[in-house]
Order: structure tokens, then C-alpha cells, then sequence
């Protein structure tokens, strides 16, 4: 009796020891659009996944004022917005407001209400997508779960695309 609890324990442990950390990718276990707080352009108030509206598709992109993809994405988007016009847009970036500010004003953002652009002072938001390039571009369905994810430069059609994908 002795041997066989001996043997169940040392088969416990054996297991914890090699047991492998689950590496999977958060926004692949947690499908849903992930909390985030993001301090918003122009006007630096607070944003945060219970001010997205119920119901509607969501677009994450997770962008750097001084990257290039990014400001080729964003004129992208702006031209074809009217693809995009019953979708909440959501841009954030780790840098500072000021950065956003006048990214917020060159692009005229105030001029499409459907994005909100912001500054994600925690990086939760790159932490929670795993981000490796920029922009990283993560789309929700209108229930706030995962549909797809683009990274880098790429257009806007194969986005509004995707949205149409049941």
C-alpha cells in the first residue's frame, strides 16, 4: 500500500515538473474584447471597453504615430471609410499623449466619430494581442468576439472583408 501512494505522488510531482506554462495567446483563450482603459485625443478623458456601443462590430489597432505602416493604414481607412461606417474603431498606442494629439489633428480624426483614438499609457492592450509589428489590427464581431487578426500593412478592403465573414 505504501509503494502504490508513494508511486501516485511521485506521479503528482513528476507532472507539475514537466507540466508546460500555457503559452497560448490571451486574446485566443479570452476571445471577447479584452478590458482596456485608453486616455483619448483630444480631450485626454477616459475610454474603456463599457463605453463601446452594444452590438457593433469593433476594430483594434494598436499603431505608433511615427510609423509608417501606421500613417498608411490610417490614410487608408480615412479614404474608405464608408466601409467602415458601422464599426467602432479603436486606436492605441503605448506613446505619449502629445504624440497622439497631433497625430489626432494632422489626420483630422475629430471628422469620424466612429474612431476613438487614444494613448494605452499600461501597454494593456499590446500586452493582452501579444504584439510583435506595427499596426496590429484585431477585429471583433458585433457580439465583441475574436473574428480575425492583420498585422502590418494591409488593405482596408481585406479588413471590411473580413467583416462580412459569418
Amino acid at each position: 500500500m505504501r509503494r502504490l501512494v508513494l508511486l501516485f505522488l511521485l506521479t503528482g510531482i513528476g507532472q507539475l515538473v514537466f507540466a508546460q506554462a500555457d503559452t497560448s495567446l490571451l486574446y485566443l483563450r479570452f476571445p471577447n474584447v479584452p478590458p482596456f482603459r485608453i486616455i483619448k485625443a483630444p480631450d485626454s478623458t477616459r475610454f474603456t471597453k463599457d463605453d463601446l456601443e452594444k452590438k457593433m462590430p469593433t476594430l483594434i489597432i494598436i499603431f505608433s504615430p511615427d510609423c509608417g505602416h501606421c500613417q498608411h493604414v490610417t490614410e487608408e481607412l480615412i479614404a474608405h471609410i464608408d466601409l467602415f461606417k458601422k464599426v467602432q474603431i479603436i486606436m492605441a498606442t503605448p506613446l505619449g499623449y502629445d504624440l497622439v494629439k497631433k497625430f489626432y489633428a494632422d489626420y483630422k480624426i475629430a471628422g469620424y466619430p466612429n474612431i476613438t483614438m487614444g494613448t494605452d499609457p499600461g501597454y494593456l492592450l499590446g500586452t493582452f494581442f501579444h504584439v510583435r509589428s506595427l499596426p496590429a489590427i484585431f477585429l471583433y464581431d458585433k457580439k465583441g468576439s475574436f473574428v480575425e487578426t492583420f498585422d502590418g500593412n494591409v488593405p482596408v478592403e481585406k479588413i471590411a472583408a473580413a467583416l462580412l465573414t459569418p
